[in-house]
């Protein structure tokens, strides 16, 4: 896969629930974490502070269990990205083994008026860099 992010993450006590394996929700905490610290990095040097983003709808498939101490890693990278929407994809692995795969459809807002904003050719260039 071209242009994947990635982040490393060690479940800890507090992403625990009663049955002794990451709860569901702490995912979504972490595709949070990951496609807001991947928008920094992509914007790093060049800001967009005109812009915000807000999440229109998650699909979430939960296939392993993650527990206590282990280490995940997370992939994300940007999909279709037109109107105002950007499509963005996770997964979340244990080693080679895939425990969690979600897409999430983003909307980009005008960071002052809280209205959809179009996505132009300066954002796109951002979120798909040259093939």
């Amino acid at each position: 896969m071209k242009n994947v992010f990635t982040l490393t993450i060690t479940v800890s006590s507090k992403d625990i629930d009663n049955l002794q394996h990451v709860n569901n929700l702490v995912y979504v905490t972490w595709m949070d974490k990951i496609a807001t610290t991947h928008w920094a990095h992509l914007t790093k040097d060049n800001p967009l502070p005109q812009y915000v983003w807000v999440v229109m709808r998650h699909e979430i498939d939960y296939l392993k269990q993650a527990n206590l101490g282990d280490e995940i890693t997370v992939k994300t990278w940007v999909g279709e990205t037109k109107g105002i929407t950007s499509i963005r994809f996770m997964e979340f692995y244990k080693e080679d083994l895939l425990l969690v795969k979600a897409k999430t459809v983003w909307a980009m807002l005008d960071s002052k008026t809280f209205k959809p904003a179009r996505i132009r050719e300066n954002v796109l260039k951002v979120l798909q860099p040259p093939k």
